[in-house]
C-alpha cells in the first residue's frame, strides 16, 4: 500500500514533495537520453543530474520534517529555474519535458522555502 498523506505535510508541501519526485524522475530520463546526443549536452547532463539529487533530497526532507528544507528549497528552485532555461535550447523530447516541468517545481519550492 503506497503512502496516501504525510501527516505534517499541508496541501503546499504535499504539492511540492510530489512536483520534487517528478521533477527527479524527468530529470534522470533527460540526462540518460542526452548522454547519447553528444559533448554539445554536456551542460544539459549535469544540471538535470544536479537537479535530479537535489530535488529528490528535497522531498526526502519535506517528508521527514527536517528543519533544512526550506534552505534547500531555495537551492532546488535555483537549480530547476537554471536547468529549465538550458533544457528549452534544446529541441529533444526529454528536454522539452524537462523545460515543462521544472518551472512548477521551482515555483512549489520557492513557497515552501518562504513559508
Amino acid at each position: 500500500m503506497a503512502l496516501q498523506r504525510i501527516d505534517h505535510a499541508d496541501d503546499h508541501m504535499q504539492e511540492c514533495i510530489d512536483n520534487c519526485l517528478e521533477a527527479a524522475q524527468v530529470c534522470e530520463w533527460c540526462a540518460d537520453a542526452c548522454a547519447g546526443e553528444g559533448e554539445e549536452m554536456a551542460r544539459c547532463i549535469r544540471l538535470c543530474r544536479d537537479v535530479a539529487d537535489v530535488a529528490a533530497l528535497h522531498a526526502r526532507f519535506m517528508a521527514r520534517n527536517s528543519s533544512y528544507h526550506q534552505e534547500l528549497g531555495e537551492l532546488c528552485a535555483d537549480l530547476c529555474e537554471e536547468c529549465a532555461d538550458e533544457c528549452t535550447q534544446h529541441d529533444h523530447e526529454h528536454c522539452q519535458a524537462c523545460a515543462e516541468i521544472l518551472p512548477e517545481c521551482a515555483e512549489s519550492c520557492r513557497e515552501m522555502a518562504s513559508s
